[in-house]
């Protein structure tokens, strides 16, 4: 099997304590993190992390609470600064458009003929509302938004348009484009850049209120690529082709994939494995590492068409709230979320999920942002930290010691080196990390320049501690995040013991890290989260993917 090389940082086993991890953890334990650096099994793309904005009105409720408020795109505040400097922070968010609701949709360009009227609640309506419409006034005004925070708009059409529902609830006949294809031309006509058009929500598989066939949705889908190439074909920047936006079925995605190998770019789907959010039992799900496991199989399921088919399309998850029907206050728009959410993107990426899309950015309960005043939930710094730290390679990760703590490991973003994402789901115990890996890798220590520097290569098969006198050089930055008062269902998170928020003026908070020696094992403390940046450790996995950064290093 060639050279294997297990080797690890750490000097004594003494326990190190931080002043925002309690001394007074009921027990400690120790663990080795194995990390495969000999080559990624992942690749994700830079920009990774995607919110969604819905179409919900104010009058969308669930289970007798209504938490959209005017979160919904038609209704929006686009002028507060602080979601601006939201969307900003992430240079750039993608944003996908869609929900429940865009196959109601009928867009108000030169074509329309109808009232451009919003939804009205109807409960004899299919999803429950009439049709509404898109003013081009609002259009114009969400792209001036997404112009001045850097977003890339990801645009879900009508897929219903000229089919009729038949008995057996399925949507019969072919995609009538014609709107679609107005409101398209519109947009390039005004110079606005869409990143990816997606056609459809839900209507793969079974189905959510209706469902089409994986037959049909193919010859929609070469349809849709056909006017995309029409109404771009002297634009430079084309959009994405996306599909289907629905929940995986292997036999349907299976027949769909081999029918669109010439037309798709992404194949989307979505997830919500945690179930309806009125259960009262979520958050003892989020911390079960079975039922976070068990949605391995949708990501391994649909990787292993993609890689079997003769595709050129990538896998996205397209809408993920992980609990249906607008999630759960106080269990989806708090700390406790942080651990699905973390743990969601670590296993998409193992499986190449290329981007990864949040339900919501903002509205339901489950926002990233607070739906009245646009405050970040915790979940809102755990996916800038990630898509600040963890870089495009994947690495095979695994933990043993306990089977509370889940482990993910990236080449790091924009810096050298390697980021691990540990998750400890205990309650009462304190992890003491250990790194091995299994690859011949490099420390690096610099000294007073950036140009002067020695390498250190250990080629050792047994876990040892740092060569003397460099265990005390060596550092490496960690983000610790905890919730505010031990409670999980808070609301506020803290980062290495200082509580996030944002400034009067509406501006987001530094994330700053801290400087731990490279010898002393990771502590993670219970029910926390850590991010640890390691950016002197050199795996063949992670070399060459920084070209400029390598310049100083020869």
């Amino acid at each position: 099997m060639g050279f294997c090389f297990w080797v690890c940082f750490i000097s004594l086993l003494n326990f190190y304590s931080l002043s925002f991890v309690s001394s007074q953890a009921d027990a400690s334990a120790e663990g080795t993190v194995f990390i495969d650096g000999k080559a990624p099994i992942g690749r994700i793309d830079d920009d990774f992390i995607c919110a969604t904005l819905d179409w919900w009105p104010p009058e969308k409720c669930d289970y007798g609470t209504c938490s959209w408020g005017l979160a919904g795109l038609l209704n929006l505040d686009l002028n507060k600064n602080l979601f601006l400097n939201a969307v900003k922070a992430f240079s750039p968010l993608k944003i996908r458009l869609g929900g429940t609701l865009q196959d109601k949709v009928i867009y108000d360009s030169d074509d329309n003929q109808l009232p451009c009227t919003s939804f009205v609640k109807n409960t004899s309506e299919m999803f429950g509302f009439t049709q509404g419409c898109l003013p081009m006034n609002r259009w114009d005004d969400l792209n001036s938004f997404f112009q001045k925070a850097g977003a890339k708009v990801i645009f879900g059409l009508n897929a219903l348009a000229g089919r009729t529902i038949a008995s057996d609830g399925s949507a019969v006949g072919a995609w009538n484009y014609t709107n679609a294809e107005s409101f398209m031309q519109y947009t390039v006509d005004k110079n606005y850049t869409i990143h990816g058009w997606e056609l459809g929500n839900e209507l793969c598989g079974s189905g959510v209120g209706t469902r089409v066939s994986a037959d049909q949705y193919a010859a929609d889908t070469a349809a849709l690529q056909s006017i995309v190439q029409k109404i771009y074909q002297n634009v430079d920047l084309k959009p994405l082709i996306i599909t289907p936006g629905g929940f995986y079925d292997s036999d349907w995605f299976t027949e769909y994939i081999d029918k669109t190998n010439k037309s798709l770019d992404v194949v989307t789907h979505h997830i919500y494995n945690l179930g309806p959010g009125v259960d009262d039992h979520l958050v003892e799900k989020i911390l079960d590492p079975s039922i976070l496991e068990g949605v391995s199989g949708t990501f391994s399921g649909l990787h292993n068409i993609i890689k079997n088919s003769t595709t050129s399309a990538a896998a996205w998850v397209g809408e993920a709230g992980g609990a249906y029907n607008s999630g759960h206050n106080l269990v989806t728009n708090a700390f406790v979320f942080s651990f699905w959410y973390l743990d969601q993107l670590g296993m998409a990426s193992k499986y190449d999920t290329k981007t990864y899309c949040r339900q919501s950015l903002v509205g339901g309960n489950y926002g990233l942002l607070n739906t009245t005043n646009f405050e970040p939930n915790p979940d809102y710094y755990s996916a800038l930290l990630w898509h600040r730290l963890m870089g495009r390679n994947v690495l095979s990760t695994s933990f043993t010691g306990t089977d509370k703590i889940r482990s993910y490991t990236h080449c790091a973003k924009q810096s050298k080196g390697i980021t691990l994402l540990l998750i400890n789901l205990n309650n009462s115990t304190t992890v003491q990390a250990k790194l091995a890996f299994n690859s011949t890798m490099s420390l690096r220590h610099k000294h007073r320049s950036r140009i002067s520097h020695n390498k250190h290569r250990i080629h050792k098969t047994t876990i040892i501690k740092l060569p003397q006198g460099i265990d005390g050089k060596i550092r490496r930055e960690e983000y610790h995040l905890t919730a505010k008062d031990g409670n999980l269902q808070s609301q506020s998170m803290l980062l290495n013991g200082n509580i996030l928020s944002v400034s009067s003026s509406g501006i987001i908070p530094h994330l700053e890290p801290l400087h731990v020696k490279s010898a002393k094992p990771i502590m993670v403390a219970p029910l926390s989260i850590v991010f640890t940046h390691m950016p002197d450790v050199t795996v063949p996995a992670c070399k060459n993917i920084h070209p400029t950064l390598d310049l100083w290093m020869k």
